[in-house]
């Protein structure tokens, strides 16, 4: 027969209620000299960066008359953006496919609770190297090793992919519940068997929703890769600022919005039928 819940005691109670009801207090001397080191790194950061809100509102004016050029769309070479929205597509969902196999592979050694410290520290140590190096900077790489085109863009894609993912994928292994885990080891499974039946059913939720976050942020990056001449709608996005037709390029900055906002609500849904 199942036991009964246990209920607090009155005293826990009543420290909970005390808690909850207790109005805001002056922080210590701790809390004190936190507050002014963030106050201080806030205006430090401000200086160097030269922010300015006069600056920001001088320009105000100007950006409106940006605005005003950029309409109305011209969507008369719809038919091309369409094509080049489909090849950024689809360099996203291989880039992603590709670079999410290889971050999973990576994130079981970058898992504190399954790797072992040596192999730990080399493996998080890649993932930091790989998600320092901007996207740009590997389409270019690429650009000059394969040429131009959508191919570079997708081997970015994989590198960016796995420097971002790698790190979400092993704390998500490391974030789930000790108890089966060890249940497996004290049964006499092997590490193997701990990572196939104990790590990855547990983490599989949070698996994919990360993956399918990281293929909305691949669509977006994509469509800068083409700057560089890494595929995609990039190069023609370009090339519409350059040529100042600002017509065309709203269309292709409207046709782009489109696309995320899609993808972004197939996502949502796919997420809350899996978490």
């Amino acid at each position: 027969m199942p036991e009964a819940p246990t209920r607090p005691s009155p005293a826990d109670a009543t420290k909970d209620e005390l808690r909850l009801t207790r109005a805001v207090q002056v922080p210590g001397v701790g809390g004190l000299a936190g507050v002014v080191a963030v106050i201080a790194i806030v205006a430090w950061s401000v200086a160097g960066s030269d922010f300015s809100i006069e600056r920001f509102v001088t320009g105000m004016p100007r950006m409106g008359e940006f605005l005003v050029r950029l309409w109305p769309p011209d969507f008369g070479r719809f038919g091309l953006i369409v094509e080049l929205l489909i090849e950024t597509l689809q360099m996203a969902v291989v880039g992603t496919l590709i670079g999410a196999v290889l971050s999973l592979f990576l994130s079981f050694a970058a898992a504190s609770n399954i790797s072992p410290p040596w192999l730990y520290a080399s493996s998080r140590f890649v993932l930091n190297v790989l998600r320092s190096i901007p996207e740009l900077i590997f389409a270019l790489m690429f650009v000059s090793a394969v040429g131009l085109g959508p191919f570079a863009g997708i081997l970015a894609l994989v590198l960016g992919s796995i420097g971002t993912i790698g790190k979400i994928y092993a704390e998500a292994m490391e974030s789930v519940p000790s108890g089966p885990l060890d249940a497996l080891t004290s049964a006499g499974a092997s590490k193997r068997q701990v990572i196939t039946y104990g790590v990855v059913p547990q983490a599989s939720p949070l698996l994919v929703s990360y993956t399918l976050l990281l293929f909305e942020g691949n669509v977006r990056g994509a469509t800068i890769l083409g700057l560089v001449g890494a595929g995609g709608i990039g190069m023609e996005l370009t090339t519409a600022m350059r040529l100042y037709d600002y017509g065309h390029l709203l269309a292709i900055i409207l046709s782009i919005i489109v696309l995320v906002t899609v993808i972004d609500r197939l996502s949502a849904i796919i997420r809350k039928k899996i978490t």
